[in-house]
């Protein structure tokens, strides 16, 4: 089985699919992120769905790259015949789904074979398949799909193969549409043309990020990504677009990460603004207000792309897991946590777009009944940003956040915007002496996990970030040399020791990657430059061969772990890339008094 970061990613803005090094579609889901696949050998085999190009007997390629500012992917193999390039890309969606393969002779003359497995649901149904008018049509239930290609197709086995040779020179296109199986088939455009006009758009949206620097490339590459996460008729991000692939191999953390979650919108936000990419901010507000409009006390940390609450949390039984592990999930039972951070990131979010878009003043309402409810909950114990399953706690990230709701809101009332000013800021004021006082360990000397525990947590290494209290606070200083020194692992940082069982679960996990991004821009926040500069190159060494980061990583085995590509881990590389860049890390507010 190929490992985590031999994938590579195209999309298009809806759905995502992972190719393989070895020319291999191991992953999509059809019609949108969080759709069943058509294609899931990525957690079980070859028979749960997949579509493979390659020279015949090749294994993995000989190198392979995205063509410059785009997320059109280029694989090549050098073989003793020739030499071929495999061109894979998703267009722009015109209101049905295709997914576009080319195959360009490069050299000499090359046999290569085609294997497709379309396997409905998850891997779960094998599709009726039939010819159409020289089109191989497959359905099953609501689904169809529909493969156009000149080469020869023979059905072996419940998949369709192809042996086709290509010289130098040549180009061999494969389309594959899906579209609902009630609906009729429609021609599909010319794949050079498709190609031409998804370059296009790639290179015109790259085009506006307004970055510079010698980390620039691995920055854009970052931003590509944020973008390829985003779901565009909705504006909502996913966090990832796979499930259930392991935090451990052999673990039970694997989980479903199709889904928005408020937090990682609003910080992959912060990204794209910082980098001139306004229209998603734009289109993230007003999925925002749509989303989570209703009474206060529903609100979510995660939502559906589309908007929907009810995630309900299930394991795919037919599934053998990725790499054996399981359970295989779909859904997410966090949906239903209380995380008090949220209402940090949501309000920090709106002030943030208020400041660089367009005010609305349906936002503004928003953000009253929302700061209204949290006065009433702030003290409580809460599950925590990393969604602990243990008991709830007092997680000093948690209240630094609520903190951040109440300043948020006292800015936005300075600044002139209707409000209780005095009732916000003695409400900011008693969350910070609420955390100054119980958010210290015994010594006063740096922050904790959570009120009362000895534990600690990389999420610490934000509060001066988002303004809590400046870089050159002592204290602030002492919980960076603290969270570096005790959650290390070969320099790279854990979440949290996962041996205390606090968080519910079994002890084990990789290093999170965000985490070590967190670590760069806090060591630019106090001054160890030169070490943060050095910490980031490492860092970059981690992704994979395109550019590609998934949430975890294992320094022991040197191989990357849990969902792909993660939106945390690369917004996690923007702001890092733009604190070294700057020599100073950005905030989004001017930090707070240090008393």
């Amino acid at each position: 089985m190929a490992r985590i970061e031999d994938y590579a990613l195209v999309g298009d803005l809806q759905t995502a699919a992972l190719v393989g090094r070895d020319g291999s579609v191991d992953w999509l889901c059809l019609p949108q992120f969080d759709s069943p696949s058509c294609f899931a050998a990525l957690l079980g085999s070859a028979d749960h769905g997949r579509w493979r190009i390659a020279p015949a007997g090749a294994g993995d390629c000989t190198s392979r790259r995205y063509r410059p500012d785009t997320l059109v992917l280029e694989t090549v193999w050098e073989t003793d015949d020739g030499a071929v390039r495999l061109v894979d890309f998703m267009p722009p969606r015109d209101g049905v789904v295709d997914f576009v393969r080319i195959v360009e002779g490069l050299r000499g003359e090359v046999p290569l074979e085609m294997d497709l497995a379309l396997r409905f649901d998850y891997g779960h149904v094998v599709p009726w398949v039939r010819r159409h008018g020289g089109v191989l049509q497959a359905i099953a239930g609501p689904d169809a799909a529909y493969l156009n290609t000149p080469v020869p197709l023979v059905g072996r086995d419940l998949r369709t193969h192809s042996s086709f040779t290509v010289k130098e020179g040549e180009r061999v296109p494969f389309v594959l549409t899906w579209g609902p199986s009630h609906e009729e088939y429609a021609p599909r455009p010319d794949p050079e043309a498709a190609l031409a006009r998804t370059c296009a758009f790639w290179e015109e949206w790259t085009g506006r990020c307004t970055v510079t620097g010698p980390h620039r490339e691995a920055v854009n590459r970052s931003l590509i990504t944020l973008k390829a996460l985003t779901f565009e008729p909705t504006g909502a991000f996913v966090a990832a677009p796979t499930t259930s692939l392991p935090e451990t191999i052999g673990g039970v953390r694997n989980w479903d990460y199709r889904y928005c979650w408020l937090r990682d919108a609003a910080l992959a936000l912060q990204a794209l603004l910082a980098t001139g990419h306004t229209d998603e901010a734009a289109a993230w507000r007003d999925w925002l207000l749509r989303a989570v409009a209703g009474d206060p006390a529903d609100l979510q940390i995660m939502y559906s792309i589309t908007g929907r609450r009810r995630l309900p949390e299930s394991t795919l039984e037919w599934l053998p897991g990725y790499e054996g592990t399981t359970p295989v999930r779909t859904g997410n039972a966090a949906a239903g946590q209380l995380q008090l951070d949220v209402w940090g990131e949501v309000l920090d979010g709106l002030a943030l777009t208020r400041s660089s878009l367009r005010s609305r003043d349906d936002s503004w309402d928003l953000q009253l009944a929302l700061v209204d409810y949290l006065e009433g909950i702030w003290g409580q114990p809460d599950n925590g940003l990393w969604e602990m399953r243990g008991p709830r706690q007092h997680f000093t990230h948690s209240k630094v956040m609520a903190w951040v709701a109440a300043d948020r809101m006292v800015k936005g009332a300075e600044a002139g915007l209707p409000g209780p000013l005095a009732r916000w800021r003695e409400v900011r004021d008693a969350i910070r002496a609420d955390v100054l006082a119980h958010g210290l360990d015994p010594t006063r000397t740096h922050f904790v996990q959570a009120y009362g525990s000895a534990e600690l947590d990389a999420a610490l290494l934000l509060l001066p970030r988002v303004g809590f209290l400046p870089y050159t606070d002592p204290r602030i200083v002492a919980t960076v040399e603290a969270v570096q020194r005790e959650l290390s692992v070969d320099g790279l940082l854990l979440r949290y020791r996962t041996e205390s069982g606090a968080d519910g679960l079994p002890d084990g996990e990789g290093v999170f990657l965000v985490c070590s991004f967190w670590l760069v821009t806090a060591l630019v926040g106090i001054g160890r430059t030169e070490e943060a500069s050095a910490l980031f190159e490492r860092l970059l060494g981690l992704a994979n061969d395109v550019g590609l980061l998934s949430e975890e990583y294992d320094p022991h085995a040197r191989r990357h772990l849990g969902n792909t590509p993660q939106a945390f881990s690369h917004f996690g590389l923007v702001n890092a890339a733009l604190a070294l860049h700057r020599g100073t890390p950005a905030s989004d507010q001017p930090p707070a008094s240090s008393h």
